[in-house]
């Protein structure tokens, strides 16, 4: 959903299906409903938020339990548009993402009750904290969908009324199969043309949400997918406009993580170089746009 990751954001806490911790990938097989989450504090309120979900009709069956981080827990699970990723964010007050300010300057809040508790981060400012931060991520995964851009395709929507059922949650077609979920491409093993390939296709990624007037906020290889050859960008929530003060700021590191993780693929670019390209390519046609079905 949050900054690491397809599943979350944080590299650093994978969990086995069971409560063995390891690093995989691949779920680990199938759990009870009762059993998703007994091990954890927010359990009951996990398992009543998936039962909300399969009462609503956007969920048929959680299969797996695939990452679970400090931001947020990952399943693979089923729904009546196919095979999705069922991303759970924890309380906002229990997750490390706290420092969201610098995504949120330039937003126009016209609720005034609602931004003094969101900027005092009260107990109920947390809980708007927690829908807006979801809605955002629908909200952003549709309009680079639509706009042809290589991103998960939302489950649900395309309208705030569809989706609004859905915090804590957030459904997104699954890149991969139940067996096997694409790797992050911090993790993928690849040739040196498939390296070239995949950081000419991330710079192209940045590039395009640049396009749209976009800086990703948190862009490496931690939160780009390799899948059949072909890199899918994840994780908006932090998604900021040229609205925002800190928009050069955010777009500058962007650049810089990009190329500073890549060095592990081989590629070695400078992010400076990175960043010029990548306003340059922004210069450029965008992909074909899709259709939205209603």
């Amino acid at each position: 959903m949050s900054a690491r990751h397809h599943w979350d954001e944080d590299d650093r806490d994978f969990s086995a299906v069971q409560t063995i911790r390891r690093k995989r990938t691949k779920p680990q097989g199938r759990r009870r409903l009762a059993d998703l989450t007994n091990d954890d504090e927010s359990g009951d309120d996990r398992d009543d938020l998936i039962r909300r979900l399969t009462d609503l009709g956007l969920l048929t069956e959680v299969v797996a339990e695939l990452k679970s981080g400090k931001e947020a827990t990952a399943y693979v699970a089923r729904t009546p548009k196919g095979t999705a990723l069922l991303k759970i964010y924890r309380d906002l007050a229990a997750r490390s993402f706290k420092n969201d300010a610098v995504y949120r300057e330039g937003q126009v809040i016209l609720d005034e009750r609602a931004k003094r508790a969101m900027d005092s981060r009260s107990r109920r400012g947390l809980e708007f904290l927690q829908q807006d931060w979801v809605m955002a991520e629908y909200a952003r995964l549709w309009h680079l969908w639509a706009a042809g851009l290589n991103v998960p395709e939302p489950l649900v929507g395309p309208t705030p009324f569809e989706y609004s059922a859905t915090p804590p949650a957030v459904l997104m077609r699954l890149i991969g199969t139940e067996d096997h979920p694409a790797p992050r491409l911090s993790e993928a093993r690849l040739t040196h043309d498939e390296a070239r390939t995949a950081w000419a296709q991330a710079v192209q990624g940045m590039a395009d949400l640049l396009r749209l007037g976009y800086a990703h906020g948190d862009y490496s290889t931690y939160n780009l997918l390799w899948w059949e050859n072909t890199v899918i960008m994840i994780d908006f929530p932090q998604l900021t406009t040229r609205q925002n003060p800190n928009f050069r700021d955010l777009l500058r590191r962007d650049a810089e993580s990009l190329a500073v993780s890549f060095r592990r693929h081989g590629i070695h670019e400078s992010g400076e170089t990175t960043l010029r390209e990548v306003q340059r390519r922004a210069l450029g046609p965008g992909p074909e746009p899709r259709m939205v079905l209603p």
